[in-house]
């Protein structure tokens, strides 16, 4: 029998010097000792040498350069909220005063708190459950927490996905479906000219709303259609990993910026895109004042790095052990924030545009008003003679001649959120334009990068954190991944009912936001108090060369979690004290009515927030009173210690070697591995 000592430089010893192999295990001076007979995995993925992993790594995939890495991370990152919600948030918040807030919070929330998941994964080389149950088994119930809370985004945000393809596969269209309102008799539908072309659209002719949350009024075919074929797009994709998405990202990454260039070009040569960037970016110091700009700068910095999902510790997870994490969470912020920035230009030159349209379409329906009266000579009068006759009019004058009322500022405070920005707002801009379908395809196709990118990486740190558990090691990927698309499908039809944007700004509202807090604040309570943060930044300096400084210890320690809090606070505060409503279509108004939530939908909506903080609490009663022993693992063959004080066992550094010029206990007591015919130990 022939038995090596595998480490980063290749065999050093003879291997035969087993004990003491860990002094430090146990506090009283005995030896703690960990062996691990496990045949080698034969289904890994990535080669550890062309990783430039050290040997005694568990096999694990790695990303093909720095530069695959890089994409994932920014396509993750950068999502749909950059596009319809950061623009939004600027509109209402202050305008370009909101940016003062912005990056404050990035600076004191995002980037730490970046740097902790992607780190973590780094050094430890496992997705989510992994690592928590590393730092201390009591804590395994995080991971659980994150899979859960990532599992109800996946389901609802590849709807959005789906709409995007339904309205994707209508730009091809000349004229755009949502460029006029449909005819009956010859004469436009009731509700489409009782609301709008692009409202009409939306409401109707793709969700076929219904009335009320409680009404659903069946499934759609046309949704249901394309609900499948965005889940088996993202089957296809994420099936093997970051083998399989790891390629997509350079598409759905770089693409998004293309888009963005070309609306930018064409935008800022638009009539009154200076109006809609002055009315956007002119800053109101005084908003800073309210409390609540500051919590909205926040809570979308939180959700706008994609914290708490367990994708960024995947991510992190298959780096190499010397890469520079702290420039690449440095990197990836300031593009994210400027990605931002550079959106919001985009939209509101091109909403800017749309608002003067509007403005200038209602002057000459006053012009004409005020020409049927022969008040003035011609339609075509200039602005000053037709701003001259409206000043001198009484008001009753014209409440009876029924004029508009054309306001540029009013025109541009109608701007939206969400989908009302995606799919009513910015579709009447793009109608405008001359060569409308054009914009249309290449406006969609920018969403649906965006949706996919961050798609992939919300399915990453789920299904990393799923193959962390023995049982699903010895099934192959594409099936378990397959299986819960599969799921996600199966649960995800509810939101191609009539009531499915209903129920989809249910599930936005609760089931990604208290949990997704609460995940976030126990992540950094146990890497920064229960790991230690004289640890962790011993780590990025083994890692990096970089040791942390006083900036990250003070948001490590205690701006970062007091953030999390207020923001934890806030959520719970408004949802006990404001009633939650959701934006019903009314039909025969043509408008959306504010409702209040059912109780049983409110109920349902409970017990999402309960299932995705409840395995925290159950994970630590079960371990803490030993009701589960989970920790004496013997599945595959292997044996672990029963760690008692696995609270401050050290880290490992997947670089140490095997010194020749220490003694060989000294030197194995860092961690080896044995080889011994086809099975491997492990200290």
């Amino acid at each position: 029998m022939t038995t090596k000592v595998d480490g980063p430089g290749g065999p050093r010893n003879n291997g035969h010097e087993m004990a003491p192999l860990n002094t430090r295990a146990r506090g009283d001076g005995t030896h703690g000792v960990t062996i691990m007979l496990s045949p080698p995995d034969r289904s890994s993925v990535g080669s550890r040498e062309g990783a430039g992993l050290p040997d005694g790594d568990p096999d694990r995939a790695a990303w093909s350069g720095k530069m695959q890495f890089f994409l994932s991370i920014i396509g993750y990152s950068v999502g749909l909220g950059n596009i319809w919600r950061f623009p939004y948030l600027c509109q209402q918040n202050g305008g370009g005063a909101f940016l003062i807030p912005f990056m404050i919070m990035l600076i004191l929330e995002g980037i730490p708190l970046f740097l902790i998941e992607l780190g973590m994964g780094q050094k430890m080389r496992l997705g989510a459950l992994g690592v928590w149950n590393t730092i201390h088994p009591w804590l395994g119930g995080i991971g659980i927490s994150s899979c859960i809370v990532t599992l109800f985004v996946a389901i609802y945000y590849n709807v959005i996905i789906t709409w995007c393809f339904f309205y994707f596969f209508n730009s091809f269209r000349v004229p755009l479906p949502w460029a006029s309102c449909p005819q009956f008799n010859g004469t436009d539908v009731p509700e489409c000219e009782r609301s709008s072309e692009t409202a009409y659209f939306w409401y109707r002719t793709t969700l076929d709303a219904s009335p009320s949350i409680e009404e659903p009024e069946g499934f759609k075919w046309w949704i249901v259609l394309c609900l499948l074929l965005s889940w088996t797009v993202v089957f296809f994709i994420v099936m093997k990993g970051i083998q399989s998405s790891g390629k997509v990202v350079y598409f759905t990454s770089l693409f998004p910026y293309i888009v963005l260039t070309i609306f930018f070009i064409r935008g800022i040569t638009l009539k009154g895109a200076g109006a809609g960037l002055m009315h956007m970016y002119t800053p109101k110091v005084e908003k800073l004042l309210e409390p609540t700009v500051w919590l909205d700068a926040a809570t979308q910095v939180f959700y706008s790095f994609g914290l708490a999902f367990g994708s960024l510790i995947a991510f992190g997870s298959y780096n190499t052990p010397k890469n520079n994490c702290v420039r690449d969470v440095i990197l990836v912020s300031v593009c994210n924030a400027i990605t931002a920035i550079y959106a919001s230009v985009v939209i509101f030159a091109i909403l800017g545009y749309k608002a003067t349209v509007g403005v200038d379409r209602c002057i000459a329906v006053n012009k004409g008003i005020l020409f049927k009266h022969g008040l003035i000579e011609s339609i075509h009068v200039d602005n000053a003679i037709y701003e001259e006759k409206m000043n001198s009019l009484d008001p009753m004058t014209k409440t009876n001649w029924t004029f508009e009322h054309c306001s540029l500022e009013e025109q541009l405070d109608s701007a939206a959120e969400g989908t009302g920005l995606a799919f009513i707002v910015f579709t009447q801009a793009i109608v405008q334009l001359p060569g409308a379908p054009f914009w249309a395809v290449l406006f969609f196709t920018m969403l649906l990068s965006l949706g996919l990118g961050s798609q992939i990486g919300i399915l990453e740190g789920m299904l990393c954190t799923i193959f962390d558990i023995d049982i699903f090691k010895r099934i192959r990927k594409p099936y378990v991944t397959g299986v819960v698309c599969l799921f996600c499908f199966t649960v995800g039809l509810v939101f191609t009912t009539g009531a499915g944007e209903y129920w989809l700004k249910m599930f936005d509202s609760f089931a990604g936001t208290i949990g997704l807090v609460v995940v976030a604040l126990m992540e950094t309570i146990a890497v920064i108090y229960i790991y230690g943060h004289k640890k962790f930044t011993e780590d990025i300096y083994q890692m990096t060369g970089i040791r942390p400084g006083p900036y990250w210890q003070l948001t490590w320690r205690y701006i970062g979690p007091v953030i999390m809090f207020l923001i934890l606070l806030s959520s719970v505060l408004s949802m006990v004290l404001k009633s939650p409503t959701y934006s019903a279509w009314n039909g025969e108004l043509g408008i959306t009515e504010n409702k209040s939530y059912p109780d049983w939908v409110m109920a349902i909506a409970l017990a999402m927030i309960v299932a995705s903080v409840l395995p925290m609490p159950l994970v630590f009663l079960l371990r803490r009173f030993q009701i589960l022993k989970v920790d004496l693992d013997i599945h595959q063959g292997s044996i672990r210690r029963n760690e008692t004080t696995a609270s401050t066992k050290e880290m490992i550094d997947e670089d140490d070697v095997v010194s020749p010029d220490l003694p060989p206990q000294q030197s194995l007591a860092a961690g080896t591995r044995f080889t011994i015919g086809d099975f491997d130990i492990r200290s």
